[in-house]
């Protein structure tokens, strides 16, 4: 594994806030990690985290979550932060089907709530941080 966590985060819907909070809360982790996002989800990450680089794709429905899948194909990507809104219509089931299964293909670990996501960052600190 790279010595950077290579990091894709995507959030639909009414989750966007959830991981803007997310990346708040663990800003300092995150300024260690390379991290790439869909476009309207990495625009609000970088905008309330002006010290993360985010590097921004298509937004996910005109293409963005499938450039996230082909870094998951390239090995480009460690692991997924997506977090779903399950209380809405979903426009983007296919794509979220189609992350799921290229992470899973990949066994690559894929958050789709603030908990597991949670458990992602901790499995990737620096052993000395853990104690």
């Amino acid at each position: 594994m790279p010595d950077k966590l290579r990091l894709a985060l995507i959030a639909h819907d009414q989750k966007k806030d959830d991981l803007v909070a997310f990346c708040a809360a663990h800003a300092g982790f995150l300024a260690g990690c390379d991290i790439v996002a869909t476009g309207t989800t990495g625009a609000r990450i970088a905008e309330a985290n002006p010290a993360l680089s985010v590097r921004r794709l298509k937004s996910g429905p005109l293409g963005g979550d499938q450039q996230i899948g082909a870094l998951i194909a390239e090995a480009a990507v460690d692991a997924v932060i997506f977090l779903v809104d399950p209380l809405t219509p979903m426009p983007h089931d296919v794509d979220v089907k189609a992350l799921m299964r290229l992470a899973i293909v990949y066994d690559i670990p894929i958050a789709l709530n603030v908990a597991t996501a949670e458990m992602i960052l901790a499995a990737h600190e620096a052993p000395s941080a853990r104690n």
